[in-house]
């Protein structure tokens, strides 16, 4: 049987095959015991914090959730529509055993999914998921009386998170111009807040959640509208978010991307010149662009690049002890502040670079040279046999001997969808277009189901 949790706990069609209110019923009956067991608890009842993203499922399915902890004798947080780092905060700043997300971040408004944080807001290790679903088929616990649980609305939670993202701001703002996208998602409203009271004046557009729009045409990934917004509105620079808020790209003055590589290379020097770099160090994936290896080591900056997703940079992280890491996607960890990543976070440490350097975005994202990089979404296909295929093995040996140290191919199965994503760098777009293409082809074909 294939294993439940993704890279980013269970996601998938809300209502569908997976994310039905059933399985968050007993997905968090499973929580309860595993987590009900900790030697942490065993002087008080359990508490667990619950938030979600603003689409419609995450209604039912939040009730579901606190249904199944209730019921289990969980004292329930009820966060209400908070980004998802704000709900690991906020599971350690309300001291609770563990916090429950339902979010399916950047995806469109069907999905949904569960993700997990444990005690102080961190992401779960694979073992712990594992015990979680190794109890979804044993009896739920059933206490009864003054025994069960309570589900108590926490109003502040949005309020206690801005105040300490503000708090982080090393920076003021004051004098900034920035336009923030917030995908129609969980931070909506307080992602502009908290760089209003950082200093910044602040143009918002996708801010208006109604449930079924959500990453829709807005956020960060889907930039066109933001591209525009920034030179229209006169901004120095513009933040995207996605819809649970734990990713953030960014705009320049003229309109330009800036991705998650950029940004952790203008956090990176930041860091490193104010020496709060601990070891010299950014953790980065696999997947991250030549040109954030070659920009880091002209800083005299150290690169760990760990497998892709935000988990296992964070692992990366807390085993050598380092403050800062990320994906290209935008995920930018900051362990100084949080931890996990957090898009609003990302967006008010940027802005707060360019504020204190009074110089542009653009100026500051050139301190990196961005290889051409192709990356095509090979769907339909058995994700699960690339790795071995000889006929895949051998079109990507014949890219790398033509690429030699000019570029790289990557290939790599997605873990939260079925996709094989192919990722080609190379001294010219055109190259890394014909390449990524070619291969893409030769996945499609060979592996086709």
């Amino acid at each position: 049987m294939a294993r439940l949790f993704g890279t980013d706990g269970v996601r998938g069609l809300a209502n569908g095959d997976v994310i039905t209110a059933d399985l968050a019923l007993k997905l968090s009956e499973a929580a309860a015991k595993v987590f009900g067991r900790s030697s942490s608890v065993q002087d008080h009842r359990p508490t667990a914090v619950v938030g979600r993203d603003p689409r419609a499922s995450g209604e039912f399915l939040a009730a579901a959730v606190a249904a199944g902890l209730a019921s289990s004798g969980i004292d329930v947080y009820d966060v209400g529509v908070l980004p998802t780092p704000a709900v690991a905060f906020l599971t350690a700043d309300l001291g609770a055993d563990f916090g429950v997300m339902l979010s399916a971040s950047h995806n469109a408004m069907p999905d949904n999914g569960i993700k997990f944080f444990a005690r102080g807001g961190h992401k779960l290790p694979d073992e712990v998921e594992d015990r979680i679903e190794a109890e979804l088929d044993e009896a739920p616990w059933r206490p009864t009386g003054a025994e069960v649980g309570r589900v108590r609305p926490i109003d502040d939670g949005g309020e206690r998170y801005v105040q300490h993202l503000v708090a982080a701001a090393p920076y003021s703002l004051t004098g900034l111009h920035v336009v923030v996208d917030a995908a129609h998602g969980a931070a909506s409203t307080v992602g502009p807040e908290v760089l209003r009271r950082a200093g910044a004046r602040v143009t918002v557009i996708g801010a208006e959640p109604d449930g079924l729009n959500i990453n829709d045409g807005y956020g960060s990934t889907h930039l066109d509208r933001l591209m525009a917004a920034v030179p229209e509105a006169r901004a120095d620079l513009g933040v995207a978010f996605d819809g649970d808020a734990d990713r953030c790209l960014a705009v320049d003055a003229a309109g330009q991307v800036v991705d998650g590589d950029q940004i952790m290379a203008i956090l990176a020097i930041d860091l490193k010149e104010r020496g709060e770099l601990a070891g010299d160090t950014l953790v980065a994936t696999t997947m991250s662009n030549l040109g954030l290896l070659h920009a880091m080591r002209d800083a005299g900056v150290h690169v760990v690049q760990a497998n892709v997703g935000d988990r296992y940079v964070l692992e990366e992280m807390r085993k050598g002890g380092f403050v800062l890491g990320g994906e290209q996607s935008g995920h930018v960890i900051q362990l100084a502040h949080g931890t996990t990543g957090d898009g609003v976070l990302t967006a008010l440490v940027l802005a707060a670079r360019v504020a204190a350097t009074g110089k542009p975005l653009a100026d500051l994202a050139a301190c990196m040279t961005v290889l051409p990089q192709k990356l095509v979404n090979v769907k339909g296909v058995d994700k699960h046999a690339v790795d071995g295929h000889a006929g895949v093995l051998a079109a990507v040996g014949e890219v790398e001997r033509q690429l030699g140290d000019q570029g790289r191919v990557l290939l790599r199965k997605s873990g939260t969808e079925p996709v094989v994503r192919v990722m080609v760098e190379a001294p010219t777009a055109e190259l890394a277009n014909s390449f990524a293409d070619h291969l893409a082809g030769v996945v499609q074909r060979e592996l086709a189901l």
